[in-house]
């Protein structure tokens, strides 16, 4: 690996297969984890159903980067980049990674139109090998690339920006519930966010037919996806900028960073406990995981124009230790996923901190458990 300032490129080919094996897990335990939290009634059931499918898009968008770098280190005759990883903080690839597939991905189809078929890739290795007895690396990083071309044409990936969209919840006359969701890959801490908002809409025409407010209202939300911003900052931006759309609750999950002794320098607890379990490959990981909401509390009456009157919302924060002020939120809940190898030594050591975080243990088999 060759080091920089904050990160690091994956240049080693057993390093990024491995780096790409470890979110693969990862992501399969997520999906698990959000089953618990709803067996537990903290997700519901629509919530989960969009956390799981942004956590797929995760997977999938790792998998696009597995056969995009998976000749990285090998002389294909041509250097062609390898994996920039987040060394110092979040473990995961930074934001320009995202971007430039996003880029490949609306050429996906130039690329595969022009890249003969799998088939017809695997056949010209064969020959190769059987022929001149010569590995083939020009033709395995054809079919390296043809793969993650296919990747992109799928679809379903996390990009850097995903856009709001919007669920029916109950109503139809003068005031509708709807969840909208989006999503975005933070470029200053290079972390997946998911935002979740229920509102309701006393608009005349419904949200979602609505040519004027739904673009509107999409603009608006993705422009305040900064992870640095409070929510309490985001709900009361979007409760004056709409004045027929009342947001009653904001949720929003981070979902990192990831901690690896073999791949991450973060400081820490967590760094030491990792590096004390010695974990054998495959559980040398933990994934922190903080859910911040804001709910309204209640609603007040304030003057709009000569003789109207709109709604403002009113929000409830954390009246714990004047915390709320800080958090712009109502709670906030930190939780950790981790090995059970890595648990046993966070738990012996007990570190300062630790008390209050949630931690969800996952086995090799899939189990989950929380403590």
């Amino acid at each position: 690996m060759s080091t920089a300032p904050d990160h690091i490129a994956l240049r080693d080919v057993f390093a990024s297969r491995r780096y790409f094996a470890k979110f693969d897990k990862i992501t399969g335990h997520l999906t698990r984890v959000a089953a618990v939290m709803q067996a537990e009634g903290e997700l519901n059931k629509n919530e989960v159903e969009i956390l799981t499918t942004y956590v797929q898009g995760i997977a999938y968008t790792f998998r696009a980067l597995s056969m995009k770098y998976l000749l990285v280190g090998r002389d294909t005759g041509k250097f062609f980049g390898s994996l920039q990883m987040d060394v110092q903080e979040s473990g995961f690839p930074v934001f320009n990674e995202l971007l430039v597939m996003a880029n490949d991905a609306q050429q996906a189809k130039a690329h595969l139109a022009g890249t003969p078929s799998v088939k017809a890739l695997k056949q010209q290795m064969v020959e190769q090998i059987i022929g001149t007895r010569a590995i083939p690396t020009k033709l395995q990083f054809a079919l390296s690339q043809r793969l993650y071309y296919e990747e992109l044409l799928k679809g379903h990936l996390f990009w850097a920006q995903n856009h709001p969209e919007l669920l029916w919840l109950e109503g139809f006359d003068e005031r509708r519930k709807y969840l909208i969701h989006w999503a975005s890959y933070d470029s200053q801490v290079n972390l997946p966010t998911i935002y979740l908002m229920e509102l309701e809409d006393t608009g005349r025409t419904p949200l979602p037919k609505d040519q004027r407010r739904w673009p509107e209202c999409q603009a608006h939300l993705m422009g305040q996806s900064l992870g640095g911003l409070k929510l309490l900052t985001i709900a009361r931006g979007f409760d004056e900028a709409f004045d027929d759309l009342h947001p009653k609750r904001l949720r929003r999950f981070h979902m990192g960073p990831m901690y690896s002794h073999a791949f991450t320098q973060q400081t820490g607890p967590i760094r030491d406990v990792l590096a004390e379990a010695n974990a054998p490959q495959g559980q040398d990981w933990a994934l922190a995981w903080t859910d911040e909401v804001l709910e309204s509390e209640r609603v007040t009456q304030e003057k709009s124009g000569w003789f109207g009157t709109v709604e403002r919302e009113v929000f409830a924060l954390d009246p714990f230790s004047g915390r709320g002020a800080d958090t712009g939120a109502t709670r906030m809940t930190r939780s950790i996923i981790l090995p059970e190898r890595p648990y046993q030594v966070l738990a012996e050591k007990n570190p300062p901190g630790f008390a209050s975080v949630t931690k969800y243990v996952v086995s090799p088999n899939g189990r989950v458990l929380r403590y």
